[in-house]
């Protein structure tokens, strides 16, 4: 009998690798003898960098860079030295945790410390640049990012434009000349599941840029100055891509990633689960267990299970889903891949409880699995 793992993390929980080890343990109780094989997975959001380094033995780094609100961070990045491959969430840069609710500000926060951080990656020597780029706190279309490489951001006096997407109101040229030479040599995947525009009604600041501290009015201007910005990228680079889908990822990072750094776009779980082989891992399994926090048709969308089912689907190996919960709609992933799903509380309990309870109720969650499954292969 061989089962994989692959489960995602329990947000403000568990992580991917906790989640993982706590359903083997209750598989193991009733299959002592099986072949488990854990692969942590993620979907370019939090915990991306944690679950590839879990599964690849990887090394974590740290950088201290600038915040996304002008303060200093320290932002951990992951290294592939094998490969050299390097693994950045930008959120550990420009984040929206880093920033006190009552501090959220679109119009002034800024991508610069990620720019940092691609910039100690090619310190590093790497060859291949991953950017997660879900959870951010800015809406300044990559500017803060591409002004860490080099590029040059001047207003019609030549001046450098402040920090922010509302800045770029005021951009009248965009200088590559002191752009870093290092970032033609590099190849740059961006992990993520926003498919979103720079611009319009499905933009970065009509949809994204609320959630950051910009009001109605503030996301009419921040627009404009997005518009205002891919207009002169079009007149310097050749091409307008504010329309790609994916360029309003991460409040317009995509956009950057894109036009400046020639970034292939993925689905984030698609990524990980090519560096930790999971393709390779479910090929003979016999079962596939995979999870997350909360599991419902939002995880259409390209979340974990999603992408694990359907690797698994095709290889005809049978996908039973764990959750915290399950929400309206999870029945939606029968029709792609999924075979059964099973929430974690085994009675009533806040969500505080389930929580704090959470490596137990797993292993419970999974023993139970495990009998029944037994049971099954007994019958055939």
């Amino acid at each position: 009998m061989k089962i994989v793992i692959a489960p995602d993390s329990f947000k403000d929980s568990l992580s991917a690798e906790a989640v993982a080890n706590a359903i083997a343990l209750g598989l193991s109780e009733v299959w002592p003898d099986a072949t488990l094989v854990k692969c942590p997975m993620a979907d370019g959001g939090e915990g991306t960098v944690e679950s590839i380094l879990a599964a690849c033995e990887g090394e974590l780094r740290s950088a201290t860079v600038q915040g996304p609100l002008g303060t200093q961070v320290d932002a951990h990045w992951g290294w592939l030295p094998h490969n050299h491959t390097a693994i950045i969430e930008m959120a550990e840069a420009s984040g929206l945790q880093l920033v006190p609710v009552g501090q959220r500000d679109a119009c002034t926060s800024s991508t610069f410390g990620t720019g940092e951080l691609i910039r100690a990656a090619l310190d590093a020597g790497a060859q291949r640049i991953i950017l997660a780029i879900g959870g951010s706190a800015t809406n300044d279309a990559g500017a803060g990012a591409l002004q860490a490489l080099g590029v040059r951001l001047l207003d019609a006096q030549g001046q450098t434009l402040k920090s922010g997407g509302l800045a770029l109101t005021h951009l009248a040229q965009i200088d590559l000349s002191h752009r870093d030479p290092r970032l033609a040599t590099v190849r740059f995947e961006i992990a993520a599941d926003v498919n979103n525009p720079l611009c319009g009604p499905h933009g970065a600041s009509a949809i994204f840029g609320p959630q950051k501290g910009a009001s109605l009015e503030q996301v009419q201007q921040l627009d404009l100055a997005l518009g205002h910005f891919a207009g002169l990228c079009a007149q310097t680079l050749g091409k307008d891509l504010r329309e790609e889908p994916g360029s309003g990822a991460a409040g317009g990072l995509g956009f950057a990633a894109k036009a400046f750094l020639g970034a292939q776009f993925r689905a984030g779980v698609e990524v990980v689960a090519d560096l930790v082989g999971l393709e390779d891992a479910v090929r003979d399994a016999d079962l596939v267990i995979t999870g997350e926090g909360r599991f419902d048709a939002q995880t259409l969308r390209g979340k974990t299970p999603f992408g694990v089912a359907r690797i698994a689907r095709q290889q005809g190996v049978p996908v039973i889903v764990i959750a915290g919960t399950l929400g309206e709609g999870y029945q939606q992933m029968y029709e792609h891949g999924v075979d059964a799903a099973f929430a974690l509380a085994s009675g009533p309990m806040t969500l505080e409880q389930a929580c704090a309870d959470a490596p137990r109720l797993l292993q419970d969650r999974a023993r139970d699995i495990a009998r029944v499954w037994r049971i099954a292969v007994c019958k055939g």
